[in-house]
């Protein structure tokens, strides 16, 4: 791992792939509670995109003095960073607009088809083989999300808007989490910076095709609870961010996705507890097959 003061490159002992996949597992379930701010900023009138721009621009402004303290060790990696900000950002921007045109369960377990998405890289890119532990860690996450969504009719297919988003969302995280993987002498910092503004630029365009007009946004955002709200909101934003990010760059794109299938057992919790979605038997079932995924992978080492 590299860390860097006053642009100058410093050499920490190496972290086992362990360390890194149990920080993940922390990062899906803070995950698991993304939703929460969302729809916080949503009640507040801010629709389609706008709850993500609020705290994507509060957490770089906190970020900025030290981006801005290393960022002659940054801007040497600016190419890679361009192209990891750009999938992750991507996945990032997409996934936060999918939680308020669907279901939280339904954006949670379509954005979690990526594991598949993960293995195909991984095969593709890397040389990875599918060992028998990898195959029942797939296919217990992959049997867990049907369990979850079938109900004897129901397919694991988009319906809305909303869910397309989300399944798009996981494939473009799947290209990321690849980048990031095949770039992991970049400045983590760097990452996290380039995936926040990747998801900034992204939901900035994205608010042209969805929520309110600029000029009734900007009224709402104007509004008192917002701002401070949206400044509290780092102190959540950037520890997920970097549990996620920094386990990114040691661990290959199958595994990141397996691992942050936790998020899923915590979203399904949290919805039915907070958001009055269902969980019941066949919820709890496949939570338990999601989670058995997460911790047959993190068992490899």
């Amino acid at each position: 791992m590299r860390i860097f003061e006053g642009g100058r490159r410093r050499s920490l002992p190496a972290i086992g792939t362990g360390t890194a996949s149990i920080a993940l597992v922390c990062g899906g379930m803070l995950w698991g509670l993304y939703w929460i701010p969302i729809r916080l900023f949503q009640s507040f009138g801010l629709d389609g995109p706008w709850p993500g721009i609020v705290m994507y621009v509060a957490t770089l402004l906190v970020l900025t003095p030290a981006l801005i303290l290393q960022w002659r060790a940054i801007a040497a990696y600016w190419r890679v960073l361009a192209f990891s900000g750009a999938f992750t950002g991507l996945a990032f921007s997409l996934f936060s607009i999918s939680l308020v045109y669907t279901d939280v369960i339904r954006a949670i377990l379509l954005f979690y088809l990526t594991p598949i998405w993960g293995t195909l890289l991984g095969l593709a890119f890397l040389g990875e083989r599918l060992s028998a532990a990898r195959a029942i860690g797939l296919t217990a996450g992959i049997a867990g999300l049907v369990v979850v969504l079938g109900n004897g009719s129901e397919l694991l297919w988009p319906r809305n808007i909303g869910d397309w988003l989300a399944l798009v969302s996981g494939v473009t995280w799947a290209f990321g989490t690849l980048g990031l993987y095949r770039t992991k002498d970049t400045p983590v910092l760097g990452q996290i910076g380039a995936f926040l503004m990747g998801a900034l630029v992204v939901s900035l365009i994205a608010a042209t095709l969805f929520g309110n007009g600029a000029g009734a946004t900007f009224d709402q955002l104007a509004s008192w609870p917002v701002l401070p709200l949206a400044m509290l909101s780092t102190l959540y934003i950037l520890p997920m961010v970097a549990l996620t990010i920094w386990p990114a760059t040691l661990l290959t794109p199958a595994r990141v996705g397996l691992l942050l299938m936790s998020e899923v057992a915590v979203g399904l919790i949290s919805a039915a507890l907070f958001a009055g979605e269902p969980f019941g038997l066949r919820e709890a079932c496949g939570a338990l097959l999601i989670v058995s995924a997460a911790f047959i992978e993190v068992s490899r080492g």
